[in-house]
């Protein structure tokens, strides 16, 4: 105690009390009366509202003022010293703790392990809630969580801050602290939806954030929070700003070790590739044997494909010239070398100017010369073998046409001959097919533009007649098909399909009118003529009826298609329109066609009706109703009414006899 002090006291003592009367602290000065009690409270550790009680225990014994005064001075006195006592013990702590983290960060394993450990230590030394670690994504241009402690909810565990958004995004973006007592009512950073959602699941309140840095640079945020407000103190937040520092410094190191290691792998990746150099001559002589073998027994691309994949360690294919990347294609191509697009390597392949497809090398970034060159030999023998291809199929597709020519024009060919040219075609002309006609809808009327677009369809229509055993040839401005029909299939389907099909492949609608099945394609010589006749026909009546792009049989079109159809299928459009009708009949002897037949005779009036048939008007009700339900709900609009009509009136003229009428 200060000297000064103390002879105050004591001159304070000697004035104290009544004369004559002993004291039980006679002979001691007053001073050290006064301070004995709060040496004790320092001497157990006492909290500070306990130095309270010395003062307030004298005044209730009414002891002299100065006495309370000796003990005021004194307690403030024992306050000053502990107060400076815990400061000490908390700066002694805060220094073990930065030892400590400096000792991990010197013998670092884990990255994470250290960053956790620093959090865990700042959120203990600072006594709040929460404590967490935010690192910077410089391809997306913001800040993520990296390590919590204390944290309680998903969604803020998982926030992600962009630059200048919330605390933590405007100290990362300052490189500056930023404290705040009370978030939600702070407005110097910009709060966004997900980040305030993300802090009040978590409940926090007051937060101090500082930034991490690596020289000039921020690369993250340390944090700690408290789920109430609170005001925190300047040494606080340099303590964590020390805190901030290890992780930084933690950060950087495991950044050069990770170089370091990337380094070494380098020198092995280097020595690796000088050991297998051999291994690639002989790779690229072995690639050689065994595309001269694929072209000498015939293999296709996706052979070459798979040969180069075995010899390249790598998945090697074939894509057409629109699927590959057009700018890298137009580089090899142009290069004559192949080239690097990604990951992938694009090797053209071309015949002249024309660019047939591409060889695409997935996943091989760091392809070697050597094997670039395998790569681009392997493209020149796929751009033969198509080219190869391309003439057997186009010498095929003039073969197909020629004989689908001569089943239209030859009226005095050799039915046998034929049947033998179609057999090594792969084509059945005893089988039950479909002819079609086919016509673009593009309607330019630029010449080229149009000669261009027909070589395309009937390309397409010749690839589709190779691959389902049918003819195709070009004729009348469009083409003309001629396919097998499958089980269960009818014309319309055919058709239909085809229109579909070779729309999709020439990019354009196509039209595409069909004949009713035909059998037997050379039972007579112009079987296969009136067959595309009737095609046409339904093709001109799509066109009229505004169904281009259409696919449709003569079929389709109700008592229309026995004008289109060749031979006028009667008995057919009967069946299909009134043949349920007929067939109920003649199961249950009723008079369902009779009763028809006066419906509309009578003008459609079953009043009317009843009295033509003598039967009761109910009875008509209930015949009509049978009839609705044989041949469907619309059976009485106009064109099913004309349509049924007809096939009453061909019913009748064609011989075919009514069943008798039923007893009574």
């Amino acid at each position: 105690m200060p000297r000064d002090h103390l002879r105050s006291a004591e001159r304070s003592a000697s004035a104290t009390g009544p004369p004559g009367r002993s004291r039980p602290d006679a002979g001691r000065p007053v001073a050290d009366s006064a301070e004995a009690p709060f040496l004790e409270l320092l001497a157990r550790g006492a909290p500070a509202e306990a130095y309270e009680q010395p003062v307030l225990l004298a005044r209730a014994e009414g002891l002299p003022a100065e006495r309370v005064a000796a003990l005021e001075r004194a307690k403030l006195l024992a306050l000053r010293v502990r107060s400076e006592m815990e400061g000490r013990r908390r700066r002694e702590a805060e220094l073990s703790a930065l030892f400590e983290t400096a000792h991990d960060l010197a013998g670092l394993r884990d990255l994470d392990a250290v960053l956790r450990a620093i959090v865990q230590r700042a959120r203990s030394l600072l006594g709040t809630d929460v404590a967490y670690l935010s690192l910077n994504d410089p391809e997306r241009g913001d800040t993520y969580m990296r390590v919590t402690e204390g944290s309680v909810a998903a969604r803020f565990q998982q926030l992600r801050l962009g630059m200048g958004e919330g605390l933590g995004g405007l100290v990362a973006q300052t490189a500056r602290p930023y404290v705040t007592d009370d978030y939600f009512r702070d407005d110097r950073f910009q709060h966004t939806r997900s980040i305030d959602s993300g802090v009040r699941d978590e409940g926090l309140v007051a937060i101090v954030g500082v930034p991490l840095t690596l020289g000039d640079h921020v690369i993250g945020v340390l944090f700690a929070a408290d789920r109430r407000s609170r005001v925190f103190e300047r040494e606080q937040i340099a303590l964590l700003g020390s805190f901030a520092a290890l992780a930084a410094a933690a950060i950087d190191t495991a950044n050069l070790l990770a170089e370091t290691r990337e380094a070494l792998a380098g020198l092995e990746r280097a020595n690796e590739i000088i050991q297998d150099r051999s291994g690639v001559i002989e790779r690229a002589s072995d690639v050689h044997d065994r595309l001269a073998e694929l072209v000498l027994r015939g293999g296709g691309v996706h052979d070459v494909a798979g040969a180069v994949s075995q010899v390249l360690d790598g998945a090697v294919e074939f894509t057409e010239a629109v699927a590959a990347p057009a700018t890298a294609l137009e580089s090899s191509r142009a290069e004559g070398h192949a080239v690097r697009h990604g990951d992938d390597w694009i090797a053209a392949v071309a015949a002249g100017d024309e660019l047939l497809g591409a060889l695409v090398l997935r996943g091989h970034p760091g392809l070697d010369p050597v094997d670039q060159r395998t790569l681009e030999r392997a493209a020149m023998v796929t751009s033969l073998l198509l080219l190869a291809r391309r003439s057997a199929a186009e010498a095929e597709q003039r073969v197909r046409g020629e004989l689908l020519d001569d089943l239209l024009d030859a009226r005095d060919r050799d039915p046998r001959l034929l049947r033998e040219r179609a057999t090594r075609l792969r084509a059945d002309l005893d089988a039950t097919h479909a002819v079609l006609a086919a016509r673009l809808e593009s309607g330019t009327a630029d010449a080229d533009q149009e000669a261009d677009a027909r070589r395309r369809l009937w390309a397409a229509a010749s690839h589709l007649a190779a691959t389902r055993h049918g003819l195709a040839a070009a004729r009348d401005g469009g083409t003309v098909l001629v396919l097998p029909l499958a089980p269960g299939d009818t014309a319309t389907g055919l058709a239909r399909r085809t229109a579909r099909d070779l729309g999709t492949a020439v990019h354009e609608p196509v039209t595409v009118g069909a004949s009713a099945p035909v059998g037997q394609l050379l039972a007579r010589p112009d079987t296969v003529a009136t067959a595309y006749a009737e095609a046409r026909r339904c093709l001109d009546t799509l066109r009229l009826l505004g169904r281009a792009g259409d696919g449709s049989a003569a079929e389709d079109f109700g008592f229309l298609g026995l004008l289109l159809a060749g031979e006028r299928d009667v008995a057919g459009f009967v069946d299909r329109t009134i043949g349920r009708v007929v067939a109920y009949d003649e199961r249950r002897g009723t008079e369902l066609l009779r009763t028809l037949d006066a419906y509309f005779a009578c003008g459609t009036s079953p009043a009317r009706t009843k009295d033509e048939l003598h039967v009761h008007v109910n009875t008509v009700a209930q015949r009509l109703d049978r009839v609705g339900r044989l041949l469907g709900d619309d059976w009485q609009s106009p064109q099913r009414a004309l349509e049924i009509q007809l096939a009453l009136r061909l019913h009748r003229l064609s011989g075919i006899t009514q069943p008798p009428p039923a007893q009574p």
